[in-house]
């Protein structure tokens, strides 16, 4: 199932791409623009038609894609009949409204994915509400290791014989009547090893933990390593949405909750957009054995990885919203203000705008397209950057890839 969610998910990125450039494409034709060629890949050509005077085709190389737009700038080589359709002798808001669309595109897709999400499974509540302590009792769920331990070990609790059902009611004969208890008692003795008292099955048992260490706050605490039973939860707690980890939806609630949703996943696209130069060291760190960090960057190669993972999980809600995520950050990244981005396209027209804007003050003509080979050195050095960042990211993913949890 591995492979198989690989291959989708590869499969998945490569869709991302070709409706990204499928944007640029539809956009140009609609503005009267000459579209020239349409590829997938990168390459040699394995194959191409030609439909309506534009070339479509597959290259050898399925990293990407392009959407070859006759007279990008005045020094693209054009033919007679396609001078009068050139990208650059267009209004400027043609040329912005081009250059947006793969973007929009991102955005679109990365809506859908959300709502299918939203519709199948439900989104996560980021404003889910703590159960009221006053309203638990002490009740202990299945047992694990200590909070950041989980699922590795039996932990304190099922060292000491805790199973699940069990109440607590006294930790180092400080009595316990509510969860807060509990968590306030075991948290004020990290390492030490304290007599249990509980309930079970109408009986009192008493037992011995030796609670283990864990940090909060830069602060040693104490933890057992239980969990709390829903079975001591309120049925009226229970289906009340505030105290909902997770909400569900039909097709017409779901269309509200997944746009406040993608707001929340576009500012965290940016803030993660933002900090993503400061990440790279931490990924070249762990080509050479440094833990990964779950929010490192990742190429195509552990994009996939990931959700190849998620499918082999059964964890489909995951695939899509990571799947969502990646077309935000994709149309995030390419509004980066820099050639050869679209964003850097656009910051070009803007300028050429505002340029001409400050001649006519002065009494001057327009100022004609701008002059592309003077950013000719930018363009060359992001396209290094990006292609030394790229054999970063894809060796950190096949030395020391990903792994989800669960």
């Amino acid at each position: 199932m591995m492979v198989v969610g690989i291959l989708l998910f590869a499969l998945g990125i490569m869709a991302s791409i070709v409706l990204h450039e499928y944007g640029h494409m539809r956009v140009a034709l609609w503005s009267g623009m000459k579209v020239r060629r349409f590829f997938v890949g990168f390459g040699p050509t394995l194959v191409s038609v030609n439909r309506r005077g534009i070339e479509y085709g597959l290259k050898a190389v399925p990293l990407g894609g392009f959407c070859d737009i006759a007279g990008m700038t005045a020094y693209d080589p054009l033919s007679p009949e396609d001078e009068p359709k050139a990208m650059w002798r267009q209004a400027w808001w043609k040329r912005v409204a081009v250059l947006l669309a793969g973007p929009a595109m991102n955005i679109v897709l990365a809506i859908a994915l959300f709502y299918t999400v939203a519709l199948g499974w439900g989104l996560v509540n980021r404003d889910v509400q703590p159960i009221p302590t006053d309203r638990v009792a002490a009740v202990v769920g299945d047992t694990c290791a200590a909070a950041d331990q989980c699922g590795v070990g039996m932990g304190p609790a099922g060292e000491a014989g805790i199973i699940a059902g069990d109440t607590i009611t006294s930790v180092a004969g400080v009595p316990v009547a509510s969860w807060v208890d509990l968590s306030g008692a075991v948290s004020a003795r990290p390492g030490e090893t304290v007599p249990v008292t509980l309930e079970r099955d109408g009986r009192e048992v008493t037992t011995t933990a030796r609670l283990t260490t864990s940090e909060a706050d830069g602060q040693p605490k104490g933890a057992l390593g239980v969990q709390l039973s829903r079975d001591g939860i309120p049925q009226e707690i229970l289906d009340d949405p505030a105290y909902q980890t997770v909400n569900t939806y039909d097709a017409l609630s779901a269309v509200p909750a997944t746009l406040a949703f993608t707001g929340e996943m576009v500012e965290a696209t940016v803030e993660g957009l933002i900090s993503f130069p400061s990440k790279i060291p931490g990924v070249v760190a762990s080509i050479f054995g440094a833990e990964r960090a779950e929010d490192s960057p990742v190429s195509v190669v552990g994009a996939s990885h990931i959700g190849g993972q998620a499918a082999e999980q059964g964890l489909w809600s995951l695939f899509l919203l990571f799947l969502a995520g990646l077309n935000l950050f994709l149309g995030a990244f390419n509004l980066v203000p820099l050639t050869p981005f679209d964003g850097g396209h656009i910051a070009v027209v803007f300028y050429e705008k505002i340029r001409d804007a400050l001649r006519r003050l002065r009494g001057l003509a327009p100022g004609g397209p701008a002059d592309y080979e003077k950013l000719a050195p930018v363009t060359m050095a992001v396209f290094v950057l990006l292609l030394g960042v790229s054999a970063i990211v894809i060796t950190a993913d096949f030395v020391n890839p990903i792994l989800l949890t669960g």
